[in-house]
Formats: structure tokens, sequence, C-alpha cells
């Protein structure tokens, strides 16, 4: 079996008897690493001797007013941010747990690049065993925003940072041909180069194809069941659909914010004009293996995914959207 994502810390946790995975000292003191925590030789001696005393014991109880002795003011801030966050990792049984509380409850003042890393680390556990390049690559898209772009009839995924920050006139082609400053080389993730995945796979340097009816999408598609089972332990199939003809959408739920959108507009009887139809990225349908485990009100019918870029061609998922949104019944009775 091949490893992949080591840069999500997946080696650094353990695991309980159900799957979930579970805080560990190690990975706690990651946090303790970012730069934001990391004491400059100026710091005072109250923030040095807390991150020493971390280190050595990363589940020590914190005070507030230890916290507030801090002399520098963002100093301050950061270490209340990143407390919290510690503390509601450790009040829960598992991370996968910390994540649903946070989602359902609200994500408050945490950072959401905190929430990012932890949907990361979650996907590689959901992923553990996957040896198709073409699921780890569409997983990408659950903590890794996108920068769309059609060429040639194919709709493109290339990873926003390493391909919107900097500029090299010797860029590959897709790179000029996507019109955007790039980093590095560039290519679509094929079947003739899906080997090279495995050891670039913490590069995120792989555009994605997901246009209607090839890989990427049914990749996609096999993630988000992977997630919905792990996460909410129900059973469900996804399929991407090509055409949309006479689609009801009894419920829905939008991947992203524009998708939201999007679903929103079309529930209640808007016309999309074309510049907002060319901004779907792609649309699934989702069914319950048990439809028991579903709502009355839309009991055999199934549930529509919609995917979609900003007008200015980004892609970003929320995945706590498949986690909230879907008319699971046992969902209802989550405060």
């Amino acid at each position: 079996m091949r490893d992949f994502w080591l840069s999500c810390g997946h080696h650094l946790v353990d695991r309980d008897a159900g799957g979930g995975l579970l805080a560990t000292d190690e990975l706690l003191k990651v946090y303790l690493a970012r730069p934001e925590l990391m004491p400059p030789p100026e710091a005072c001696v109250v923030e040095r001797t807390l991150h020493a005393a971390l280190l050595a014991e990363p589940r020590r109880s914190v005070g507030a007013d230890e916290i507030a002795s801090i002399a520098d003011a963002d100093a301050r801030e950061n270490w209340q941010m990143m407390i919290a966050f510690r503390d509601h990792l450790l009040r829960h049984p598992t991370l996968e747990a910390a994540y649903l509380a946070l989602v359902r409850g609200g994500a408050g003042a945490t950072p959401p690049l905190f929430i990012t890393q932890l949907i990361h680390l979650i996907l590689r556990n959901v992923l553990e065993g996957c040896e198709d390049p073409f699921v780890l690559r569409a997983a990408e898209l659950f903590f890794r925003p996108q920068r769309m772009t059609l060429h040639e009839g194919a709709l493109l995924a290339a990873d926003e940072e390493i391909v919107g920050d900097r500029y090299d006139p010797h860029a590959s082609p897709l790179v000029a041909m996507m019109g955007i400053p790039a980093m590095g080389e560039i290519d679509v993730l094929v079947d003739e180069n899906a080997e090279g995945y495995w050891e670039r796979s913490d590069q995120f340097d792989f555009a994605l194809d997901l246009s209607g009816g090839r890989r990427g999408p049914a990749a996609l598609a096999e993630v988000i069941a992977r997630f919905v089972r792990h996460m909410l332990a129900v059973d469900v199939e996804v399929e991407p659909i090509v055409e949309a003809h006479d689609v009801q959408l009894t419920w829905y739920v939008g991947l992203d914010a524009d998708a939201t959108k999007i679903g929103d507009a079309l529930w209640n009887g808007e016309e999309l004009d074309e510049a907002t139809s060319s901004r779907i990225v792609a649309l699934f349908r989702l069914t319950f293996r048990d439809p028991d485990v579903v709502l009355d009100r839309v009991k055999g019918e199934p549930v529509y995914l919609i995917l979609a870029m900003t007008p200015d061609h980004i892609l970003q998922m929320k995945p706590q959207n498949l986690v909230i949104g879907l008319p699971i019944r046992h969902l209802e009775t989550v405060s």
C-alpha cells in the first residue's frame, strides 16, 4: 500500500477501534511549531515560558489569565485561537467528532486554516488504502481552492496556490494557455502519467479534467460517497450527471457558496442566464441505500449536489455542506 499526503501529518495520529482519528501529543506539537506561535527573539518571558511548557506537555491546562499576561497583542490573539482549538479537539473522542461539532455548531473564531487542515487529515483517513490517483486528486478539491479554465472543450481544475502566485515565462503550455502565473510544471492527470501522482501528491501540481463524462467527476463522486459514509455512517451512492434535463430539486446541496446561490435560484423557479449556467462545474445525483434514514418529505427522491465556480473562475468547496445539508433523520436532533 502506497503512502500519500505526508504533509497532512497522518503519521502523527492514532486511530480508535472504529477507525476515527485520535489527537496525539505529537500532532498537538505541530501546531506549536507554526510561525504564529513560535516566540520571536523579542517575545516576553510569559510567552516563551508558555511555549516551552506546552512543548513539554501539549495537553497542559492554560488559563485565560496566563494568555492575558502575554505582552504582545497579536501573540495573545494567536494563543487564544490556538488554545481554544486545541481544547476543542481534546473535548471530543476523535478528530472527526471535533470537526462535526465545529461545522454543526458554528466554527466561531476558529481560523479557517485549522479547519482546512483538519479536513485534509480526515480525508487522508477516509482514503486510506485508495490506489486510484484520480480519486486522490479529486479529493484535493475538498481542502484546496482550484482555478478553472476551459481548453479545447475540457474543463480543467488547477491548484490555485500553485498557479496563482508566480509567473514563469517558460511555463508549460497548459499554464501559458490558462493565462495565469505559475510555479513549476502543471500536468493534466491522465492514465499515462497517473503513476507519478504518488511521488508528487504533496506538491498538488496536477490539473484535473472535470469535463462531463470523464474521470474527474466520477472520481469526485466516489470521494463524496466515502466522505459521507465515514462522517455520517450513512451509505450513499453518488453519480455525476452529464445532462441535467428535467431535474426536480426536491432537495439539493450546494458544494460551495456559489453553487448554493445557484441552487436557491433554481429552487425559486428562476431561470439561469448563460453566464451563471456556465459557472456550474458539475452536478451529482445522491441516493441513499437505506431509505429509512431519509426525512419523510424527500423519501424516494434523489438529492442533487451542485458544484460551481465563482465569476473569476475559482472553485472552493465547502465539505461541511455535505455534513449539515443532507436530509438525514438523525441530523435533525443535532443541536
